[in-house]
């Protein structure tokens, strides 16, 4: 949020934030699918969310007295659970960790780790041709799982894609089979943050769900569609799967029932109407599951839907290290929280006519000087209907007419409309 006073709810840039209630915990009582079982347990996307987190402190965008408590975490579950030489090697250059820390690994240690890695492929690799020779294609299948999963824990990023690839290279394989490879193919690229390539496997994915997904599939694939949307920052469409999945989630291999939810609330809370705010957001039963949970993000729909308007603004401060400790929000941290100032005085403004700054800025609890200033940049960018009488210190706003807007869109159509016949008649003439 760019600073362009001393307060710190302005909009581009980010200041300084702290951690100590961004940690949630995972809903217990969300059994996943029937697929989601079966899918691979690496890339751990929890671990992703360390990471970040960790990169987050490291680079002193937010605060936490867990710091290394939470590296030493990670890295441990790298070495001595994956046992991937090639990513600890990346996280120690992203951590900057000195060499006479007691968190290095040895070059020894990094090197001999890979032979082992070496040595199971081949093993794995023996396997499949067995397979070949001996057995149908589903030992093949199951084979070339094995290769493909055991990658994607101790292998690189491209090393894992390959072999996923080469799952899919086998012929025979049914769509739930394709699509189960395709949505792990996904995991390794959101993982490493490769994100041309997880939405071009998500795309693959949704078209196959489209034409042949069985139920279950198809309602994991909306969640990964939904998490590629909200990383392009096409909110509203993500905002509108999200709400669809919301009593079925089961996507747990992506993330947790506790993350889906934050993600759910504050994408939707940006589009819903009042009335669907309050039924689908505030009295709905799964999210109430989890509200003891997520405190800060249920303080902020309730505060909204309150008409608390100096609650909501504390809300957004509270909120903000939950969106800068996901990795799905951080980078829209800035846009998010414009668009809660613009949703907040939108919904005010809606009550009056006009109205005193020196009322508004109360009721919002900042100063008058502050909230001159954003609302002139929002007016200025057609994001507020509403002009400033700066001499009367009023706010007065300008709503346009339902039909005449209507009336206008109609114009415009009917006048694109007529451009295209004229074109299309062209052509057909030469």
């Amino acid at each position: 949020m760019t600073q362009e006073t001393d307060s710190k709810m302005d909009i581009d840039e980010t200041p300084t934030t702290t951690t100590s209630e961004t940690e949630t915990k995972k809903n217990e009582n969300v059994t996943p699918s029937a697929s989601g079982e079966s899918a691979a347990k690496y890339p751990d996307m929890e671990l992703a969310q360390s990471i970040h987190r960790v990169t987050m402190m490291k680079s002193g965008k937010i605060e936490s007295e867990s710091e290394s408590e939470l590296m030493e975490k990670v890295l441990h579950q790298v070495v001595k659970e994956m046992e991937n030489p090639s990513l600890y090697c990346h996280l120690a250059s992203t951590f900057h960790i000195s060499p006479t820390s007691t968190l290095t690994v040895s070059e020894s240690d990094l090197a001999s780790m890979k032979e082992k890695n070496d040595e199971t492929m081949k093993t794995l690799e023996e396997k499949v041709e067995d397979a070949k020779e001996n057995s149908g294609d589903m030992e093949v299948l199951d084979a070339r799982f094995e290769v493909a999963r055991f990658a994607a824990k101790s292998l690189s990023r491209d090393e894992a894609l390959e072999a996923y690839e080469k799952v899919l290279a086998l012929p025979k394989l049914s769509s739930g089979k394709i699509m189960d490879a395709l949505m792990e193919s996904s995991r390794i690229a959101s993982f490493y943050d490769h994100l041309v390539k997880n939405a071009e496997l998500v795309q693959k994915i949704s078209k196959l769900a489209d034409e042949s997904g069985d139920w279950d599939r198809r309602n994991r694939v909306k969640i990964y569609s939904a998490l590629t949307k909200v990383l392009a920052r096409d909110i509203k469409t993500a905002a509108s799967l999200l709400i669809d999945c919301i009593a079925t989630f089961s996507c747990t291999e992506i993330c947790s029932y506790t993350d889906f939810i934050v993600y759910t609330i504050i994408t939707n809370i940006l589009y819903l109407s009042r009335t669907e705010l309050k039924k689908k957001i505030i009295d709905g039963p799964e999210i109430l599951s989890v509200a003891t949970d997520i405190p800060q993000v249920i303080k902020l729909v309730n505060s909204l839907y309150d008409c608390d308007y100096k609650g909501y603004l504390h809300a957004m401060v509270d909120v903000e290290p939950v969106l800068m400790g996901d990795r799905f929000l951080q980078p829209h941290c800035g846009y998010i929280m414009r668009e809660l100032h613009v949703l907040g005085y939108k919904q005010f403004l809606d009550s009056y006519k006009s109205v005193t700054l020196e009322s508004m800025a109360k009721s919002f609890g900042i100063s008058v000087e502050f909230l001159d200033l954003q609302l002139g940049r929002f007016i200025a960018a057609g994001r507020l209907t509403a002009k400033i009488d700066k001499f009367g210190g009023v706010v007065e706003t300008n709503r346009p007419d339902l039909k005449n807007a209507q009336y206008r869109d109609m114009i415009q159509q009917g006048d694109l409309l007529l451009n295209r016949i004229q074109k299309l008649a062209r052509v057909v003439d030469i």
